[in-house]
């Protein structure tokens, strides 16, 4: 029997092929495993911090959000913070110190499955709806004080989209990308967008926010380059300032001052200009 070469390629092709079906088939089912790096913490858990605090739960259909309100008698106003993708209130609370030294409250909560929050992500419109209910559950105490919504990295994309729709004082974008779809490009090149179920489009969202925004990124950021900072940018139609944080990479950037500076002047000039509306 002889050798047939033609035979043996097209079984290798068939092969081929079932393997690149499948990794696209597990890429599609587990993407949240990709996406969602959150650690549990078990129920009783206590935060432990310097800063003042009061634990707040958050109903949402099928969970409960975990959220942590650091307050001050008589804020200048609230910063919203909706954090990354990993990690949990155990670790992004450890921010507070700042916005108490600049004179603003710090809400931030725990996407499900992170920290004490119950339920798992679903959906992208999940996402958004609970971003919605934390903000609802804090805002109504701010009324008649600016509010900021802060979004850094996967909360970026988050943020855009609430912004557009509660018109905040300021929108601060740290780390933003384009689009999640955008970043996934990048890590599977080799993989359809369509398989992503959390695109996350920032930048079709962003000419619609009327507040104003301040965007920071590291000029060293190798997870989102500063070109989607740019890009975003490029496409607000609000007045936007895009702060270039040099040497700074995607997670270290709050440790330059020139991050805090930059924030800390905007936090502050929210709060004076503010203050004449708010006295009437």
């Amino acid at each position: 029997m002889g050798f047939d070469v033609l035979s043996v390629l097209k079984y290798l092709a068939i092969a081929a092929a079932g393997a690149y079906i499948l990794v696209l088939a597990l890429l599609y089912v587990f993407q949240e495993r990709l996406i969602f790096l959150g650690d549990a913490l078990p129920p009783n858990h206590r935060f432990d911090f310097a800063e003042p605090f009061e634990e707040v739960s958050i109903p949402v259909p099928g969970a409960t959000l975990n959220a942590l309100h650091f307050a001050q008698h008589d804020p200048r106003g609230l910063v919203f913070f909706i954090h990354g993708n990993a990690g949990n209130l155990d670790g992004w609370g450890r921010g507070a110190a700042f916005y108490r030294q600049v004179g603003y409250d710090l809400f931030i909560f725990d996407y499900r499955g992170y920290g004490k929050s119950t339920g798992r992500i679903a959906s992208e419109a999940q996402l958004h709806a609970d971003v919605r209910a934390a903000y609802d559950a804090i805002a109504p105490r701010y009324g008649g004080r600016p509010i900021v919504v802060y979004g850094r990295s996967l909360g970026s994309g988050l943020a855009v989209r609430l912004a557009r729709d509660v018109h905040p004082a300021l929108v601060v974008l740290v780390t933003p990308y384009t689009s999640l779809e955008a970043i996934a490009r990048r890590v599977y090149p080799w993989a359809p967008g369509a398989l992503l179920r959390y695109p996350l489009r920032a930048d079709t969202l962003i000419g619609e926010v009327q507040s104003p925004l301040l965007i920071l990124h590291g000029t060293r950021d190798a997870l989102i380059p500063i070109e989607e900072s740019r890009a975003l940018a490029a496409r607000a139609r609000a007045p936007v300032e895009l702060v270039a944080v040099e040497g700074a990479g995607h997670n270290d950037l709050q440790e330059f001052p020139f991050y805090r500076d930059a924030l800390a002047r905007r936090l502050h000039a929210v709060a004076a200009a503010d203050r004449p509306r708010t006295a009437r």
